[in-house]
């Protein structure tokens, strides 16, 4: 049987932007382009992974020191007409004069002593994105990161909770009462052996999951990396449906792009035709048939007898 499903599942993911695990050498702003997957101001590691690359750093990174700053960067996003705004909170990034943290990851088994964003600037960047019509997703992987970006106002959690077991039951419930997206980038984070438990309990609970690769953290394919992450949230215990509906209707969600996501007149024609039943096993995704874009045929593997 030959199942549609809708093409954003692998065109979603480009318009969510990929939530980078890394640091800024201060508070870093991300701004997700429409133009493409690699546009100008998707974030990246400033002080770290690109400390040495003065050409990623210019243009994957804004770096700021001050409410001011942020602001202004925020409102210098706006105007190039980016889709969204990436906060980075924690997770290798330095702010100084901020509060410090231990940051853990499987690569330092030790942890690195960092600082966090501090919470004006946080506030700050999220209240002028909203001013600007922006939605903002932030970057967290520990539980209070995660309860202070959504305190402060944010939409969407990037990664959310991954370096530590989800037992505040009540930051659970902030998300469902803040309508919070919950991108956990499974791909790049499921090293981390609470990341795909966490996911569950998210999911369980019915907060709105968006599936999202992390792709431009250094290594994979676009595409490629979204077929492994839908793989991955399956094996972390969501049905291949829901999976479906996060590479999908979810995403599109969170990126605001009502034209995508589901299959209704009205809705932009992009569509995979699959040889096999994705709901009854998500590997059947890479069994592909024809691929419709915007109602032009692009892709067409049927055999012709």
């Amino acid at each position: 049987m030959a199942v549609p499903t809708t093409a954003a599942i692998g065109r979603a993911r480009r318009r969510l932007g990929p939530a980078q695990a890394g640091a800024g050498a201060f508070g870093t702003v991300f701004g997700v382009p429409d133009t493409a997957a690699n546009g100008s101001f998707f974030g990246g590691p400033g002080s770290t992974v690109f400390s040495d690359n003065p050409w990623a750093r210019e243009r994957f990174t804004g770096e700021v020191d001050s409410v001011q700053q942020i602001r202004d960067l925020v409102h210098h996003l706006a105007d190039r007409k980016v889709d969204a705004i990436k906060l980075l909170s924690e997770g290798a990034c330095a702010q100084s004069g901020g509060p410090k943290y231990l940051w853990r990851n499987p690569a330092f088994p030790d942890g690195v002593e960092l600082e966090r964003l501090p919470l004006p600037l946080l506030r700050a960047g999220i209240e002028t994105a909203h001013d600007r019509g922006l939605r903002v997703t932030v970057h967290t992987t520990q539980q209070a990161a995660a309860r202070e970006a959504i305190e402060a106002g944010a939409d969407g959690l990037e990664h959310g909770v991954t370096i530590e077991p989800l037992t505040d039951h009540s930051l659970i419930d902030l998300m469902l009462e803040h309508d919070i997206t919950y991108t956990p980038t499974l791909w790049i984070d499921d090293a981390h052996p609470d990341a795909r438990h966490n996911l569950k309990k998210v999911a369980d609970a019915g907060v709105h999951i968006a599936l999202g690769s992390d792709t431009f953290s250094g290594r994979g394919l676009f595409g490629a990396n979204t077929l492994e992450e839908a793989r991955l949230m399956v094996a972390a215990g969501m049905t291949p449906t829901q999976v479906l509906a996060a590479g999908t209707s979810g995403a599109s969600r969170q990126c605001v792009r009502p034209h995508l996501g589901t299959v209704a007149p009205g809705k932009r024609a992009d569509l995979l035709v699959l040889n096999t039943d994705p709901t009854a096993d998500i590997g059947n995704l890479r069994d592909l048939n024809t691929v419709i874009l915007n109602g032009e045929l692009v892709i067409d593997k049927r055999q012709v007898y």
